[in-house]
């Protein structure tokens, strides 16, 4: 399948982006039994089964690894979205937030290079791309063309999880040629952006009237503050690679975008971001894409913060017996008996989304409640269907109707991302070479991981129980550690340190 082609401006900074030039080298995809020992080990006595379905959703993201065909111009090996033919823009920025726990054995950041790998002349990178013969599956103009604007979001995750800044330095410039593209053809004369439902990624969300095709001109509240992330993340590296005029360019949009979602996103009667209608009217959906804005430190005000967090706390919002459905079940349109996909389904990445925006802001207890929650209702279907869904039912243990099967996927998130990083509790800030477990989790026994991956090469075992904390590591670090009302912080030196917590 061929698109017509017709000139379109081009954008300098794509001429910098090598990901274009380059060829598939081929690298050999071990099998899994060769990978789980070098995969980080949850130690869980107490959860038999979410240890189970750890290495289950491991084993099925494994059976999605593929290399490339000759035809598809991709260059690197890549997780398939398990979707279709295609892979998505959207799924893949989240599939790597778990696949990096994998980065030692294969390199699941390939799967964003083969975006890049395709980006056109003038920056556009199109969200859905056929995996067997390259073509894009959408027109550079078509509304639902691109989107969302999430890929520096993930690869400045990735950066942060590993110190990898030797990726930082190729990725930047498709990066920024990319967010320049959505700012040239994704936004209003006032600078604010629009979306549709399938280019937010929610795509049946009755949030704008009859808008999975189509904007209908509204300001969408998740594509303003997902580019004013990508504007604040791709700043931050701008200034790492000395690029100040970039630094200057992304920062005056950052702020004209945060200014402009307060001064008119923000629903005060509702205490909630929400979309406008082009005659200034608010969306009857409180949607979980305007919890985007906890993740640029910037966005929220300290005094709109409460009130904002306070839905997710609510049964009549977002507390439902399974957290977080994909709108509150106070909005127009929410489907209590099966989500209807994203009209209250619960799905894997926006749960992910919302817990790495709490943690943010410093919400770290109702993360971790919402995370537990989570868990336990994906844990009771597992061990009801033996699989993973595409999405679940907000108000019972139950998949999402329509979900498919076998989803490994996204939803490998839940069962190996949000295991460790907001159940066990443990995350890494590498290029400060700092490590934190936020130790939450009720049990009697001694809990934690072993074989965690440190940097390029390093790893740490991490466990403990209500008495004293044991660390194995061969590469040196600072740990911190919250252990109830009791913060600590220690130098970590390699070989093995006892922290006694009593």
């Amino acid at each position: 399948m061929t698109h017509p082609t017709y000139p379109r401006p081009s954008e300098p900074l794509v001429s910098k982006n090598t990901f274009r030039q380059r060829a598939y080298q081929p690298q050999p995809i071990p099998v899994f039994s060769q990978a789980r020992p070098l995969l980080p080990v949850p130690i869980l006595p107490e959860h038999a089964t979410w240890v189970e379905m750890y290495w289950r959703a491991w084993e099925m993201a494994w059976s999605n690894l593929r290399q490339p065909t000759p035809a598809s111009g991709f260059v690197a090996n890549f997780i398939d979205t398990a979707f279709n033919d295609n892979t998505f823009m959207w799924d893949s920025a989240f599939m790597v937030q778990f696949g990096l726990y994998a980065r030692r054995i294969v390199d699941f950041m390939g799967t964003l290079s083969n975006f890049y790998a395709k980006q056109h002349e003038d920056g556009f990178i199109c969200r859905e791309i056929n995996t067997y013969e390259g073509y894009d599956y959408f027109y550079p103009f078509d509304p639902n063309g691109t989107g969302p604007n999430i890929l520096a979001w993930a690869e400045w995750r990735y950066y942060r999880a590993t110190g990898d800044d030797s990726r930082l330095k190729e990725v930047f410039w498709p990066l920024v040629a990319y967010h320049r593209w959505c700012r040239a053809h994704r936004t209003w004369p006032d600078g604010m952006y629009w979306a549709t439902g399938l280019s937010s990624g929610m795509d049946n969300q009755p949030r704008v009237p009859d808008s999975m095709h189509y904007h209908r001109h509204w300001t969408w509240v998740d594509a303003n503050m997902q580019a004013a992330l990508s504007c604040y993340v791709l700043s931050q590296m701008a200034q790492m690679l000395g690029e100040e005029a970039l630094v200057m360019e992304l920062g005056q949009e950052r702020a004209h975008l945060i200014h402009q979602i307060n001064a008119r996103l923000w629903n005060e009667e509702q205490a909630f971001y929400q979309d406008v209608s082009p005659d200034g009217r608010f969306s009857k959906v409180k949607s979980i894409g305007a919890y985007w804005g906890l993740l640029d430190p910037g966005i929220v005000p300290e005094k709109r913060l409460a009130k904002f967090i306070q839905p997710l706390r609510e049964s009549w919002a977002f507390k439902l017996p399974h957290r977080i459905p994909s709108q509150s079940a106070d909005s127009e349109g929410y489907n209590a008996e099966t989500g209807h996909y994203w009209r209250g389904g619960v799905w894997a990445p926006t749960n992910y989304m919302v817990l790495k925006g709490l943690r943010q802001v410093g919400q770290h207890g109702l993360a971790h409640e919402i995370a537990i929650n989570h868990l336990q209702n994906v844990s009771a279907v597992y061990q009801r269907t033996d699989t993973f869904w595409e999405n679940y039912a907000p108000e019972t243990a139950a998949p999402g109707d329509p979900a498919k099967p076998d989803f490994v996927g996204w939803t490998g998130l839940s069962p190996i991302a949000v295991l460790l990083e907001d159940v066990i509790g443990i995350g890494v800030d590498w290029p400060q070479r700092r490590v934190f477990w936020d130790r939450r989790l009720e049990t009697e026994s001694e809990y934690g991981v072993q074989n965690y991956p440190l940097g390029g090469d390093g790893t740490m075992s991490l466990l403990g129980d209500a008495q004293r904390i044991v660390v194995t590591t061969d590469v040196p670090f600072t740990l911190t550690v919250w252990h109830g009302e009791t913060q600590l912080q220690t130098a970590v030196s390699p070989g093995t340190t006892e922290i006694d917590l009593t």
